[in-house]
């Protein structure tokens, strides 16, 4: 039991520090595949394009960089930005969303790629937190087990 225990625990701190030190590559990762995710964008309910409509909607952003990301896109020449970037859908027009002097005004002009990192990055701390509450109880679970069997090694013969 204390072996497994290290060995979990082992491997919990190697991918700590793999993503500690690849941190800045994830990043850089994350974005290009949110660039890709816009161009390949489309109406149809593939999972990257809801990916990226869950994402502008639940953090009230738009594009990678800001709004004007979308122009740049097959999607924006047929339809204009996503009625998901809209600040409010009652008063988000396609026509609105076709002529980006007008959209800035209707949608969300932030990007989300800073919005995904930096929440990403403040909640890292919560995150790092509990997972050094785990390691803990795992170093006590390997303590124990190393002590009940010296215990039971031992007391084997004293046994009545």
């Amino acid at each position: 039991y204390a072996m497994l225990l290290s060995l979990i625990f082992l491997i919990v701190l190697v991918a700590a520090v793999v993503g500690f030190v690849f941190r800045h590559e994830i990043k850089t990762n994350f974005e290009s595949n949110l660039n890709l995710a816009l161009r390949d964008y489309n109406v149809t309910t593939d999972r990257h394009s809801e990916a990226v409509d869950t994402i502008q909607r639940t953090l009230h952003c738009c594009g990678v960089q800001n709004y004007s990301d979308w122009e740049r896109t097959e999607y924006f020449s047929q339809r204009g930005i996503p009625r998901s970037c809209c600040k409010s859908q009652d008063d988000c027009s396609e026509e609105d969303l076709k002529d980006p002097s007008k959209a800035k005004l209707k949608v969300f002009v932030d990007g989300c790629f800073f919005l995904v990192t930096s929440t990403m990055e403040s909640k890292m701390s919560v995150v790092a937190g509990i997972s050094f509450g785990i390691a803990c109880f795992q170093l006590i679970g390997i303590i124990l087990a190393c002590c009940l069997s010296q215990y039971i090694t031992n007391n084997q013969y004293e046994m009545v």
